[in-house]
């Protein structure tokens, strides 16, 4: 994964997560999910099965960091959401990302029908 640096006039900076766990962001950031449903999420986008022994400590380290919020929804079941730092964080990175893809005002157009078309 490339180093995120700090976008301007934020406080949140991505730069010390991995790709691994920005993506966890990424997929809460649509909804809360118990465990297994972010794992079957992160199984559709690589292509591969994501171990248990992947998963859970990352998602772990993300409520250490407070990006993510963990809830018990039943005595076997855990829900992850993403915090408002999470949301920043993913927030901060798109701003970053955005901020170095969008070069001219072609690139915004493709950037704009990307949103709009998930509008």
């Amino acid at each position: 994964m490339s180093e995120a640096q700090e976008v301007p006039g934020t406080q949140r900076t991505a730069h010390d997560l991995t790709a691994f766990q920005h993506n966890i962001l990424v997929i809460l950031a649509e909804e809360p999910m118990y465990g297994l449903a972010i794992k079957r999420e992160l199984e559709d986008y690589y292509g591969t099965e994501v171990n248990h022994g992947r998963l859970y400590p990352n998602l772990d380290d993300l409520v250490e960091r407070g990006l993510v919020e963990k809830s018990e929804l039943d005595k076997r079941t855990n829900q992850y959401e993403l915090t408002d730092d999470g949301y920043g964080t993913v927030l901060g990175q798109l701003e970053w990302v955005f901020s170095k893809l969008i070069t001219d005002d072609e690139r915004a157009a493709d950037v704009r029908d990307l949103v709009d078309a998930q509008a």
